[in-house]
């Protein structure tokens, strides 16, 4: 089990993402970019298949910032985070979640806007090349991330397969997950380059979330695709920090496509049984299990959108 300290309070700020709505309403924790009159006239926020998100904690009247993944590009990076005025040279650091490219594309050119040198946490597997070959015959590639170009910018790259604990030990990254439902089994369709050729790799198992304890609320649990399953993203959280309540579940939950479609139904079964207070489904989530999720909790449910600021 690990030290996880808790904070005062914690704010996900969503600034990649696969959709945008500037219409959506906010609610109780939920902040939407706030509208001006001339609102059409200003850079725009822009979605793209990608996920990035802005983790803040709060402690003893401090605040600390991490970015969690890049999103896909790096246009949609920079301009989504001028759009929401947030400095980069704020971070503490930055983590990627897994090696697909939607996750870290962005990232070119972003420490050179911190204005100093940055920790850049990641698994060693994610520098794996990969592709996903559908049953048409169709494949589509994964670049990973390169660990010169990263290093060329000058970004600490920190290679960890375990859980980390950074910002004080306010923030976990969860590393490897266990995998232990019988219903969350991986990517079938998923390969991954070995030597000349390629191998199945079903279980990615770079995938790692972000976590942090939010003093009398709960866990919130920050995971960019879920390739872990879903389920065993949040049991694994809930096994290295010893507390039980989830106050909040953002991100992709992976149960797009024919080959995740089945496993809908057991995963929110799953989930409502772990009692998580609200519900964030953005990226890889899917419209199907997101719109059943939405009527089985809709009480816990969030509609995500690029720009949204949720606080626990």
């Amino acid at each position: 089990m690990v030290e996880l300290q808790p904070v005062d309070a914690v704010e996900v700020t969503l600034v990649v993402d696969n959709f945008v709505d500037i219409l959506l309403a906010g609610a109780d924790g939920v902040r939407r970019l706030p509208l001006a009159y001339d609102h059409f006239d200003q850079d725009q926020l822009v979605a793209e298949h990608g996920f990035s998100a802005l983790v803040t904690v709060f402690s003893d009247g401090r605040r600390s910032s991490i970015l969690y993944d890049g999103g896909l590009t790096p246009h949609g990076l920079a301009n989504n985070l001028d759009v929401l005025q947030v400095d980069p040279a704020e971070l503490r650091a930055i983590v990627v979640s897994h090696g697909h490219v939607d996750h870290h594309g962005g990232l070119e050119g972003l420490a050179a806007r911190t204005g100093r040198r940055l920790p850049l946490l990641i698994h060693p597997e994610a520098w794996r090349e990969r592709k996903v070959t559908f049953p048409t015959g169709a494949e589509l590639r994964l670049p990973p991330p390169s660990r010169a170009d990263l290093e060329a910018e000058d970004l600490e790259v920190v290679e960890e397969r375990g859980p980390t604990l950074l910002v004080d030990n306010q923030v976990l990254i969860s590393g490897e997950v266990p995998r232990v439902t019988g219903f969350e089994t991986g990517f079938p369709i998923h390969k991954a380059r070995a030597g000349d050729g390629w191998e199945p790799d079903p279980l990615i198992l770079d995938d790692q979330n972000l976590v942090v304890d939010v003093a009398g609320k709960g866990l919130v649990v920050v995971s960019a695709c879920s390739h872990a399953g879903a389920v065993n993203v949040l049991q694994n959280a809930r096994r290295l920090t010893g507390r039980d309540q989830i106050a909040g579940f953002v991100g992709g939950f992976h149960l797009t496509g024919a080959v995740f479609e089945p496993i809908i139904d057991p995963t929110i079964a799953a989930l409502t049984d772990l009692g998580v207070e609200r519900f964030v489904p953005g990226h890889c989530t899917g419209w199907k299990a997101t719109h059943r999720l939405a009527a089985a909790l809709p009480d816990a449910f969030i509609q995500p959108s690029v720009g949204t600021v949720l606080r626990f």
